[in-house]
């Protein structure tokens, strides 16, 4: 008899220490900590939780945002490094799988800055990484797009998990591209973003595209989101003041867990502070795939054909001459 994994769920939403590293691991490792208290086997971080998101790009202009931007890269970490480190430990201390938002730092092209999950298996062993594929809108400014690389599912303990940030849960063709390689249990990270424009609620926003890629995937989605603390709010006030009434705008951030008939499990956050508990029952993703099972048989694959490049895209590619022709050797 299959038995598919049953589990406690945790989505975190809160805010980082702005710009500091060392303290937003630290308030990570204590809420990873807390989480376990209450049974959760997964817990997963807003977008680019370590340690700031670039509110300054949609409230200055590029030319006076620009010192920001200097700012969150030198606060940004190395994958792998010291922080990611304590985040394994503490991945590993509490027996959690963990998915958490970084801003990346790339150690050779000084200046390349990617959005990134990081995935952490209960054991501490980082599994992978995802880099944001496209920055969104004025997230330009700041971050380089990733490549296909981390378009992965991950086998853990509490199912095949993949994760998207933000904005590219709209992406349809990367959602199926997860979708294709069995994902049941999704983790889509985001921000609050009160600066949106006036007709765009950015909390219903998230839970509609939550509530797609659950309903037509036929999982389990995990939805974790920033807040914009008082200390982020004074920081932009105090280089625009209007930044302190668009900040406090309310329905900017949603929290939950949505199961595979679209429907809500348990509670949800917005705007507010806290954590999210939901069990969940993968045995639940297999009587909805029945009606429409888009990777199986409500699908027609002569029709459509999805091509996903995953192969790394590094910036150059080099083509050495062998080691015995390069000193001059004959190579015959």
């Amino acid at each position: 008899m299959l038995e598919l994994p049953k589990s406690r769920v945790a989505a975190v939403q809160t805010s980082p220490v702005f710009l500091d590293t060392e303290r937003t691991i630290d308030k990570a490792c204590a809420l990873v900590a807390e989480a376990a208290r209450n049974g959760a086997q997964l817990v997963a971080f807003p977008e680019v939780f370590v340690s700031a998101y670039p509110y300054w790009n949609w409230l200055l202009n590029p030319i006076d945002g620009s010192v920001w931007f200097d700012r969150l890269y030198r606060s940004a970490i190395e994958v792998p490094g010291p922080e990611v480190r304590r985040l394994c430990a503490a991945a590993r201390e509490h027996a959690v799988t963990l998915v958490i938002g970084v801003n990346e730092r790339d150690p050779r092209r000084v200046g390349t800055l990617f959005n990134t999950n990081l995935v952490i298996g209960p054991d501490g062993e980082l599994l992978g990484r995802h880099r944001k594929l496209v920055p969104t809108w004025a997230e330009k400014l700041t971050w380089t797009g990733g490549d296909g690389a981390s378009l992965v599912v991950h086998d853990t303990p509490v199912g095949p998990l993949g994760t998207l940030a933000c904005g590219e849960n709209t992406n349809t063709l990367a959602r199926f591209a997860l979708l294709s390689q069995g994902e049941l249990v999704h983790v889509a990270n985001y921000i609050a973003l009160p600066v949106a424009p006036a007709n765009y609620n950015m909390a219903e926003a998230i839970r509609i595209r939550a509530t797609a890629h659950s309903f037509e995937g036929k999982l389990f989605t995990i939805v974790a989101c920033s807040t914009i603390s008082a200390e982020i709010i004074d920081a932009m006030a105090a280089v625009r003041p209007e930044a302190r009434t668009l900040l406090a705008r309310p329905n900017s951030a949603f929290s939950g867990v949505i199961d595979p008939h679209g429907n809500l499990v348990g509670d949800s956050l917005i705007d507010a502070e806290g954590i999210v508990y939901a069990d969940i029952d993968l045995g639940d993703c297999i009587q909805p795939k029945q009606m429409h099972d888009i990777i199986g048989g409500y699908n027609r694959f002569d029709i459509f054909d999805l091509s996903v490049n995953r192969s790394p895209r590094p910036p150059a590619q080099f083509h050495d001459a062998p080691a015995a022709a390069a000193n001059g050797e004959d190579s015959q």
